[in-house]
């Protein structure tokens, strides 16, 4: 049985923010927050610690955690593209887009190197996707099904900003052909993936959940250090190597675990909370130690 919290995490500093995947991390495997983690989070804002919402859903999907919001109600969305105030209801507020002619070159490149590839296209305005694309959700109205060279270079269907890039090849292994892509873009943009299938998510280069995290820290004057981050699939390692301190869920994809400092129970387990929970008695000993010696 993996054990609620793993010694090999120390916090280098006192934790100011939590930093937190959504799917396969915080939120149970039937999508729902459970009363324990909602309790958690509040009580890590009522210490004074900042909750960041991190998570490759695009501000529409955000609905799962929305009435869970406390202090501030940001999150980031869509792997780093966007910050979204999910008080207002998933308002844009920063956006890191993938450039449409760079999107249009990753279609060619995956449709050379891996034939059958089938895109969806992300943009902060909505989702549009190919004929053969598996959606996983009933398409929204105004999406519009087409390949996706000419939707890329409709001006009128990306007059949003296109925040990711989704490409599906039924027929390759996962790893396989996140390893593919990664090689046929080079440093074109950012690929990775959340997914338990083959399906993967394009970032204009450099953008990733650590890259707009590091930005919002910055803002806020937080250092690396005084960061706790979760996640639990390839989209979260950037972030947990970032942190000061990571957790790898307990149902972690190997290179999370590998990269993360520590690891926690699975979200089913509620491994959010169980660290947070942990920190919070931490700081009240290391508050009451301090009264002793004082």
């Amino acid at each position: 049985m993996t054990p609620a919290i793993d010694p090999r995490s120390p916090y280098p500093a006192p934790p100011r923010l939590i930093a937190t995947d959504l799917d396969g991390t915080l939120l149970r495997d039937d999508k729902s927050v459970s009363a324990r983690t909602v309790a958690a989070l509040a009580a890590a804002e009522e210490a004074g610690i900042e909750v960041f919402f991190v998570t490759g859903r695009p501000a529409r999907w955000m609905d799962v955690v929305s009435d869970h919001v406390q202090g501030h109600g940001l999150a980031i969305c869509a792997n780093g593209a966007a910050v979204v105030d999910l008080r207002s209801g998933g308002t844009l507020l920063t956006v890191h887009p993938l450039a449409r002619v760079t999107a249009l070159g990753v279609v060619r490149s995956l449709r050379a190197t891996a034939p059958g590839t089938t895109f969806g296209i992300e943009t902060a305005a909505g989702f549009h996707h190919e004929a053969g694309y598996p959606t996983l959700y009933d398409d929204e109205p105004g999406t519009i099904v087409a390949e996706a060279e000419k939707l890329l270079q409709d001006d009128a269907v990306c007059s949003a900003p296109v925040l990711k890039l989704l490409a599906h090849h039924a027929a390759t292994a996962p790893d396989a052909f996140h390893a593919l892509a990664r090689e046929s873009t080079g440093s074109l943009a950012s690929v990775t993936r959340s997914s338990p299938g083959p399906l993967l998510e394009i970032s204009g280069p450099g953008v990733s959940k650590a890259s707009t995290l590091a930005r919002c820290c910055a803002e806020r004057g937080i250092t690396a250090e005084e960061v706790v981050a979760f996640g639990d699939m390839p989209n979260d390692v950037e972030m947990l190597r970032w942190a000061g301190t990571s957790y790898a869920m307990g149902n972690a994809h190997p290179e999370v675990i590998a990269a993360a400092s520590g690891r926690t129970v699975a979200n089913n387990e509620d491994g959010v909370a169980v660290v947070i929970e942990q920190i919070l008695r931490d700081r009240d000993r290391d508050r009451d130690r301090g009264r002793l010696l004082g």
